[in-house]
């Protein structure tokens, strides 16, 4: 079977994906969540003209001037639906927040007029107030529907929550939001030579890092990670893992090793089994061995073993397909930087950890050293993955290159 472009690969992980359904969910618990409807404001908001300053409601008419003396004829606090209509010559006390009584058509700040109180001071105001400032009309008055009017869009449908969106739901009367369901991923790893972080490693075993770091790499995307105990390289082990994960009812399958042509790399045999293998290699650097099918009619992305390779093709392969079940945003953030030192591949597709420096008004990319698949330091240091597209063996120092980001740049960087 020959090697198939990345573009090719993805295309056909996600062709057969659909968003999954929506769920209502608390309003409290919408953070990151994916609304799965567009929102529109039902009513104005504010709901009526209201003060934006602690002050005096006025008629502006009445104060062509100032000083200017007026009768106060109401107090009103905020939540309080006055019953006042101030009169000519009349004024009212009124709080941030609180509803303008009719009548007045503007606000002036207790500042600018003869009274003063200190915050949660109980204050008597006689019978007149000083106004030290001619008010125009509309001053300090935030109008009905000033910040949404009836109908009008709020949030789309496939947006991403932040803490504003939430504000937004809530200032809307929404305790409850439609979201789409978060994927459920099942996670495994296959080798003879696993033992689990804190158990004491036998003779020639390594601790299962790959089902830790695609756990949480998982997780980091917004959806639900499961992780299923790690499966040795025989037909029944990984059988019984499968059977595991999909008793889970994941949306999909994750594993990692056993998809080469070694020996003891089963795992492609019992995807066979239990579904189909639609591709198993991938032109690309690290993680030529990656299969892709089918098992009990669940989609399965089978990542290399070595923790580099697994975690990079995760990036390049799993990331858009729970975007596609997710509804999340599918782009990545890339930069163009220019190579630090001169580089090399195979001509594959080929994908380097490097750090990213900002020099000269533009980045400059460095290797984080050895590019090693297993060398899970390099991604630790990496800032970004650099792209050396297929066919390109050498790259010279200075030339430009697209950088993947796995992680924001500082602010202070990218304002430079």
């Amino acid at each position: 079977m020959s090697l198939i472009s990345v573009e090719e690969a993805t295309h056909r992980i996600i062709s057969g994906l659909q968003r999954l359904p929506a769920e209502t969910i608390a309003l409290l618990d919408a953070l990151g969540r994916v609304l799965a409807l567009d929102i529109h404001a039902e009513t104005a908001m504010p709901a009526h003209a209201t003060s934006s300053m602690d002050g005096f409601a006025v008629r502006a008419a009445d104060l062509p001037q100032a000083p200017g003396v007026l009768k106060l004829a109401a107090d009103i606090p905020a939540g309080v639906m006055s019953a006042v209509e101030l009169g000519p010559g009349e004024a009212a006390r009124i709080m941030t927040g609180a509803i303008v009584p009719d009548g007045a058509d503007a606000v002036v700040p207790v500042e600018e007029t003869s009274a003063q109180w200190a915050a949660g001071e109980s204050v008597t105001l006689g019978a007149e107030i000083s106004i030290l400032r001619a008010p125009r009309p509309g001053d300090c008055i935030r109008p009905a529907g000033a910040d949404l009017m009836p109908g009008q869009a709020v949030l789309a449908a496939g947006t991403m929550l932040r803490p504003p969106d939430i504000g937004v739901l809530a200032a809307l009367g929404h305790a409850s939001v439609l979201v789409v369901r978060r994927p459920v991923v099942a996670i495994l790893s296959t080798g003879d030579e696993l033992a689990e972080p804190g158990q004491p490693l036998a003779p020639a075993q390594i601790y299962d890092a790959n089902s830790y770091a695609l756990t949480t790499l998982v997780q980091s995307w917004g959806a639900v990670p499961v992780r299923v105990p790690s499966a040795r390289d025989t037909l029944d082990s990984v059988r019984a893992a499968f059977h595991a994960a999909l008793a889970h009812s994941p949306d999909l399958v994750l594993s990692s090793a056993g998809v080469s042509v070694g020996a003891y790399d089963v795992v492609r045999s019992v995807i066979e089994e239990f579904g189909a293998v639609e591709f198993w290699r991938v032109n690309l650097r690290p993680g030529k061995p990656l299969a892709f099918g089918r098992i009990s009619g669940v989609s399965l992305i089978g990542l290399p073993g070595n923790p580099v390779s697994a975690l990079v093709t995760a990036e390049l392969f799993a990331r858009p397909a729970l975007a596609a079940l997710g509804g999340w945003p599918a782009a990545v953030e890339t930069v163009q930087a220019a190579a630090g030192e001169a580089l090399r591949s195979d001509g594959r597709r080929s994908y380097l950890r490097v750090i990213l420096r900002r020099e000269g008004g533009g980045w400059t990319a460095m290797t984080t050293g050895t590019q090693s698949s297993s060398a899970l330091l390099s991604l630790v240091l990496a800032d970004g993955l650099l792209i050396i597209p297929e066919g390109v063996t050498e790259v010279a120092p200075g030339t430009f290159c697209t950088v993947r980001l796995l992680r924001p740049l500082p602010a202070a960087a990218k304002q430079e």
